[in-house]
């Protein structure tokens, strides 16, 4: 999701270090342009964002259903690692309808997962979701994106999946890593922490080693945690992504 005004301040980044990772990338605007975004037909602002991912996945649904197995929405100034996605996604199916994030508690029964942290929908949860929308089964019925969408999913049937890791850390993060691993240094207490579907993790335990997402990353974050996870090595230091 991106905005015209963004593409040289935050999505031209987005493009030049995780972007360029993904299967299929497609910049979602309120105008079409030769960046290139695709043009939606709808107004900016943060009201109107619910429209912009509603007219954003049925544009995914029409065009490019048969392209991917799972469908990612993030905004312009989240940062993704992709690897982790694909092996936190590998052992689910994705003819199941579910959909994975940061979840939350509140508004929704079965929670929803957040808009900032990024959300990954199955193949049949965007199915689903479309066809809620065709059906009258769900409808614009607030101006906030991730509780909109997981209302939908709910009434659709589309399940909330869990997102953590093997030692129960989260990977998908509504914020930038300072706001977990300095915790005690930051003041007040902030509000999503009463959203956590899970019991919060505050200080270095607060993060999963296969994080998935960060977001509020400015262009300088968005290279810093390019460096620091494609580049930086210890010498010698050989990773597991199994740990005992």
């Amino acid at each position: 999701m991106t905005q015209p005004q963004h593409l040289e301040s935050r999505t031209q980044h987005v493009r030049d270090t995780w972007g360029k990772r993904c299967n299929i990338v497609l910049y979602m605007s309120s105008k079409e342009s030769d960046f290139p975004t695709v043009g939606l037909n709808v107004s900016e602002g943060r009201s109107h964002l619910y429209w912009k991912t509603i007219r954003a996945f049925q544009h995914i649904h029409k065009h490019h259903l048969d392209d991917a197995d799972w469908f990612l929405k993030a905004d312009d100034d989240t940062f993704v690692v992709l690897e982790n996605l694909r092996y936190g996604l590998s052992e689910h199916n994705t003819e199941e309808p579910m959909y994975f994030g940061r979840r939350f508690v509140p508004f929704v029964a079965q929670g929803y997962m957040s808009g900032g942290a990024g959300y990954v929908l199955s193949k049949e949860a965007l199915r689903r979701f479309v066809k809620g929308f065709a059906d009258g089964l769900c409808s614009h019925n607030t101006e906030i994106e991730d509780i909109g969408l997981g209302r939908c999913m709910e009434t659709m049937k589309v399940k909330t999946g869990d997102s953590r890791d093997v030692l129960e850390r989260q990977t998908f993060h509504p914020y930038p890593p300072d706001y977990y691993l300095l915790r005690q240094l930051l003041r007040p207490r902030p509000w999503y922490l009463l959203y956590e579907h899970y019991d919060p993790v505050e200080g270095p335990g607060c993060c999963s080693d296969l994080a998935i997402s960060f977001h509020y990353m400015d262009a300088v974050g968005m290279h810093t945690l390019e460096y620091y996870t494609y580049h930086l090595r210890p010498y010698g230091y050989k990773y597991r992504f199994n740990p005992d």
